[in-house]
């Protein structure tokens, strides 16, 4: 009676981890796609709000463009104007530029997540290449032993995945800085 007792031991400490390291690597792919998102908002807000910027700029520098074309002079706050134009479309450029760079950032944790993935894949084809090795007529023994070898393999797997994924998502030589994400 003592193998049966040992059998569902070792089944359930598989299935046991099995469950832990599957949920663990699945829950850092929903955070990853959580902040791809909030990345790709705010992105897409500071881009929206720049390119307003730029053509509110460039509609009044064309305004004080028309005025001159009629031969009208323009006023000196027209002329103001048009003097600061230039600087305020450099300032809204350059700061979509950056908002832009928000890509590189999505597309680092995109292939962390893709990486992920496919740990995972590996991860339940170990479980299929394991399970291959047993025999209906396997002696419980035999069966306990290769649960220990898969429960082992599928830890190693999951250290090994988690430390390769660990590192965090940056973007470097920004004229706006160097960006550190998650």
């Amino acid at each position: 009676m003592k193998p049966k007792k040992s059998l569902g031991l070792h089944v359930k400490r598989l299935l046991s981890g099995v469950s832990h390291h599957g949920a663990a690597h699945l829950t850092e792919v929903e955070t990853d796609l959580v902040q791809i998102g909030l990345l790709l908002e705010v992105a897409v807000e500071k881009l929206s709000s720049n390119f307003i910027a730029i053509h509110a700029a460039v509609s009044a520098q064309q305004d004080v463009i028309n005025v001159l074309l009629t031969g009208a002079r323009p006023t000196p706050q027209q002329l103001a104007q048009l003097g600061s134009t230039e600087g305020k479309i450099d300032r809204n450029v350059n700061a979509a530029v950056t908002s832009m760079q928000f890509q590189d950032l999505t597309s680092q944790l995109l292939e962390r997540n893709i990486k992920r993935v496919t740990g995972l894949r590996e991860f339940l084809s170990t479980l299929g290449t394991h399970g291959a090795r047993m025999s209906p007529d396997s002696a419980d023994e035999e069966i306990i032993e290769l649960l220990a070898d898969v429960r082992m393999a599928l830890a190693i797997q999951s250290i090994e995945l988690r430390g390769a994924l660990r590192q965090a998502v940056s973007q470097q030589h920004l004229e706006s800085g160097d960006i550190e994400l998650f």
